[in-house]
C-alpha cells in the first residue's frame, strides 16, 4: 500500500553505505549500542512525519525517535530559531545571564498547576530523574525511594536503581534504597477493568512498602505518568491519587516522570499526570521537550528548589542557549499547530482502528493508552495471555518493510509502541492501520 502524498523530494545521499556505517560501528563503537531490525535501515533525513534512507524510500514514522520528535523532523520554525542561536552564541553556561533560559523557564513553568514555578535544565531524562531524587532526599531528609515494577526511569545509577526490567540493570551494586510497588496493570494484575477500586487496591501497595520496607519515612515515590518502555501501561483512575497520599502521609515528595508522556501527547492534557487529576511536588521531562536536541528539565516548587542553593550544583550544558532556543520554538509550535488537538484526534482515530483489528486478530490481547501514546499488546492466547515475543518481531520487521516504523516494548517485548510525531494525519493514521494488518495476517 502506498504512503499518503507528500510534496517533498529528499536531497541527493553521496556518503558510505548502509554496510560500511556498520562496518565502522561494529569496529570503533561500544558493542552496548544496538540497533532495529535484522537487516537495520540507515535513515539520512526526516521531515515532519517522515524519515528517508540513503536511497530516498519515504517511511512514516511511528515512533518518534523514541518518543523524542514531538513537533516533527526538521520543522522550519525549530530550525531557524536553532540556527539563529547557533549563529549568535553556542555556548556560556549558566554563571554568565543570556535571557533564554530566563525566558524559557517562565514560559515552560506558566503551563505547570498549581505552585510547579521553577525549571532546572539539564540534558537527559536520566539527568532529570537523578536530580529529582536528589532534591527529594535533601528537601525531605529521608532516604528511602519507592518506585514501580515495570519502571524506566534511565540508565545512569540512580536512574537504574528507580527503574525495574531485569533487561535493564547491570549486575553491579546499585538500588540501595529503593524499593519497587506492584505494577498498577489492569490487564496482566489481580484488579482490573472490573473493579470500580482498582486504583486505589493497587496503591495499597506503596503503603505496605513503607511500612514493611522502609523506616516508615521516605524521600519520595516516582511514576511515569504513563509506563513507556514497560509497554504503554496506563494507570486504573485514581491510582497516582491514593499513591501520593500513602507517599506524602509518610514523607515523601511525589515526582511525575512525563518524558514520554509530556508535552500535549495525551491529547486530553498537556501533562501525563493530570489525567489522573493529581500535582506532583517535582516534574521531570525530556525527550519531546527539544524535538531532538538534548534537552531535560527538572520543575518543582520554589520551597524545594532551595534544596540545591545548600550546596554548588552546576550542570555545563544545562541551560544552554540554544537548546533554550530549540525548546522554546518546540512550545511555540505546539500551541500554534495545535498539537495536542490533533493528539487527541488522530489517537482516537487509532485506538478505534486497533480496536478493530483485535476483533481480526487474535494476536492482540489489549489495545492501550492514551492520545499518540498508545500500545498494542501481542499474545499467543487470550485466555492465558502467553505474551507473543516472536510474533511481534516477526509482525515489526514487516511493518519495516511495509515503510512503517514503530517501537516495541515491554518485558517480553511483545508489544507495538506507537508514538509518533504529533503532527501526524489521519491518512498517515489509516496507513499505519493497513500496514499493521497486513502484517499480521500472515503471522
Amino acid at each position: 500500500m502506498p504512503l499518503p502524498p507528500f510534496d517533498y523530494t529528499p536531497m541527493l545521499y553521496d556518503g558510505p553505505s548502509p554496510e560500511e556505517v556498520l562496518a565502522l560501528r561494529k569496529e570503533h563503537v561500544s558493542p552496548g549500542i544496538f540497533h532495529y531490525y535484522k537487516k537495520p535501515i540507515m535513515v539520512v533525513e526526516g521531515k515532519g512525519q517522515y524519515l528517508f534512507d540513503e536511497k530516498g524510500r519515504r517511511y512514516l514514522d511511528g515512533f518518534g525517535g523514541i518518543v523524542t520528535v514531538s513537533v516533527g523532523h526538521c520543522h522550519p520554525d525549530v530550525v531557524a530559531a536553532a540556527n539563529l542561536q547557533n549563529e549568535t552564541i553556542q555556548h556560556t553556561t549558566t554563571i554568565y545571564l543570556h535571557p533564554n533560559i530566563a525566558l524559557y523557564a517562565k514560559e515552560l513553568a506558566a503551563k505547570m498547576p498549581g505552585d510547579l514555578k521553577v525549571c532546572y535544565f539539564v540534558n537527559s531524562g536520566s539527568e532529570a530523574n537523578d536530580l529529582a531524587l536528589l532534591m527529594a532526599r535533601a528537601y525531605t531528609g529521608n532516604y528511602d525511594a519507592i518506585a514501580l515494577r515495570n519502571a524506566y526511569h534511565g540508565g545512569s545509577p540512580s536512574a537504574m536503581a528507580l527503574t525495574s526490567h531485569h533487561t535493564w540493570k547491570f549486575n553491579v551494586p546499585h538500588s540501595f534504597g529503593v524499593q519497587h510497588a506492584r505494577m498498577p496493570d489492569i490487564y496482566r494484575g489481580p484488579f482490573g477493568n472490573d473493579d470500580p477500586d482498582a486504583g486505589k487496591k493497587y496503591a495499597a501497595d506503596v503503603e505496605d512498602l513503607v511500612r514493611f520496607g522502609s523506616s516508615g519515612k521516605i524521600a519520595a515515590f516516582i511514576a511515569e505518568s504513563i509506563q513507556g518502555v514497560g509497554g504503554t501501561v496506563v494507570f486504573p483512575d485514581g491510582y497516582l491519587k491514593h499513591a501520593y497520599e500513602h507517599a506524602r502521609a509518610a514523607g515523601g515528595l511525589c515526582i511525575a516522570d512525563e518524558v514520554q508522556a509530556g508535552f500535549g501527547r495525551t491529547g486530553t492534557h498537556f501533562w501525563g499526570f493530570e489525567t489522573q487529576g493529581v500535582i506532583p511536588d517535582i516534574v521531570t521531562m525530556a525527550k519531546g521537550i527539544g524535538n531532538g536536541c538534548p534537552l531535560a528539565a527538572v520543575i518543582t516548587t520554589p520551597e524545594i528548589a532551595k534544596t540545591l542553593a545548600t550546596r554548588i550544583h552546576f550542570n555545563t550544558f544545562g541551560g544552554n542557549p540554544v537548546s533554550m532556543a530549540q525548546g522554546r520554538a518546540v512550545l511555540k509550535v505546539i500551541e500554534k499547530e495545535g498539537l495536542q488537538a490533533n493528539s487527541l484526534k488522530i489517537g482516537a482515530h487509532l485506538t478505534a482502528g486497533f480496536n478493530r483489528l483485535a476483533g481480526k486478530h487474535s494476536l492482540i490481547g489489549q489495545v492501550r493508552g492514551l492520545g499518540l501514546m498508545l500500545g498494542v499488546e501481542l499474545v499467543k492466547d487470550r485466555a492465558t495471555k502467553e505474551p507473543a515475543k516472536e510474533e511481534c518481531a516477526e509482525i515489526f520487521e514487516r511493518c519495516k518493510d511495509l515503510g512503517l516504523l514503530i517501537g516495541k516494548g515491554g518485558l517480553w517485548g511483545n508489544t507495538l509502541r506507537i508514538k509518533p510525531p504529533m503532527c501526524i494525519t489521519e491518512a498517515d493514521a489509516d496507513f499505519m492501520l493497513e500496514v499493521i494488518d497486513e502484517a499480521m495476517s500472515g503471522v
